[in-house]
This record gives structure tokens, C-alpha cells and sequence, in this order.
């Protein structure tokens, strides 16, 4: 227990896992994030909810201008439905990261196709109790480098997009309420 917060790791059923309870009220840290001694970003926690955090203080920012263009950029977006492989059961909702990342960059991680090099063993040693006869023989082999998303990095375009169109159905309302008028 660290100042009101316990830590307990299970890996018994086959999953890597660490729980934080906390005994006090009020928010904790799970995790931070640092660069060169500054926060970059945190996940915290409270008796009820859990924040993924992400630096956002304008003091870390310059050059900020509005965004614009934001309905022509969201129209890019391509959201699917889909299933993972390795889940066939379950359709859900999102993108493919490299089509959203050509819209907004930084909600991709990774590259397109990209692979990656792996070690693998070919033979296993062969051991006699706790002595090697024979050491295992290791092979290296390419697999691929997946990439990732945070869909939370479109929220900005999809806010912009909305409040566009805002402005476009207001001066469009105000044009038909004004030709009724006429």
C-alpha cells in the first residue's frame, strides 16, 4: 500500500494484469507519462471512473490557429464494420489505421505493411536434467509490424466538422426564414 493506494499483480490465469484499489477518496495516478522531466500524459483514476490523459495545457502549445476545411477532411474518413480474426464473433465499429492516418497522422502508429524481423526457436535444447546437450538452435523470420489507432485523435476533426455544419443549417434556416418572410 503506497499512500492509500494498493497495488496487486495476477498473472495465475494466464493474463497479465495489475489492479490498483484505492482506500482513500479522490483522484489517483495510475500511470504517468514524462519527457525530459514534463508530463506528456497520465491515467488516472476515482472511486468511479478511469481518464486516459493526454498533455493538453496551452502553455505547451504555439501557433494555434482554428481549424477549417473540417467537413471536406471528415468526408475522407472512411469508418467500417468489421471483425478482428481472431474474434469473428463480434462485428464492430472503426477504421483502418493506415486510411485514417492519411486524414489525421497522429491517430496512426506504425507503417502500412510493415514487418519486422522475429527470433524464433527452430529446435529446442535438448537437456539432460539441468545439463544442455545440445543448445537450442534459434532461426530469425519476418512477421508483420501491426499498426495501431487512437480514435480519440479524430474527435477534434469531428467536433470542427459538426460545428461547420452548425453554421451552415443556421445561415441556411435564417435564408429560408427569410425568403418565407418575403
Amino acid at each position: 500500500t503506497v499512500a492509500g493506494t494498493q497495488l496487486n499483480s495476477n498473472i495465475a490465469d494466464g493474463y497479465g494484469r495489475m489492479n490498483l484499489a484505492k482506500t482513500e477518496s479522490g483522484a489517483r495516478t495510475a500511470i504517468g507519462f514524462y519527457h525530459a522531466g514534463s508530463g506528456t500524459g497520465s491515467i488516472t483514476y476515482t472511486n468511479t471512473s478511469t481518464a486516459y490523459n493526454t498533455s493538453s495545457d496551452y502553455r505547451l502549445k504555439e501557433n494555434v490557429v482554428p481549424m477549417t476545411g473540417s467537413i471536406d477532411r471528415l468526408k475522407d474518413l472512411k469508418p467500417s464494420r468489421f471483425n478482428f480474426k481472431a474474434d469473428t464473433d463480434k462485428t464492430v465499429d472503426g477504421f483502418l489505421a493506415h486510411e485514417a492516418g492519411e486524414v489525421v497522422p497522429e491517430c496512426a502508429t506504425g507503417t502500412k505493411d510493415a514487418m519486422m524481423d522475429e527470433e524464433y526457436e527452430v529446435t529446442p535444447a535438448v537437456m539432460d536434467g539441468e545439463t544442455v546437450v545440445t543448445e537450442a538452435v534459434m532461426g530469425t523470420r519476418s512477421v508483420p509490424d501491426y499498426q495501431g489507432i487512437d480514435q480519440s485523435k479524430l474527435s477534434p476533426l469531428t467536433i470542427s466538422a459538426l460545428q461547420e455544419a452548425i453554421t451552415l443549417i443556421e445561415q441556411l434556416t435564417a435564408r429560408v426564414t427569410e425568403l418565407e418572410n418575403a
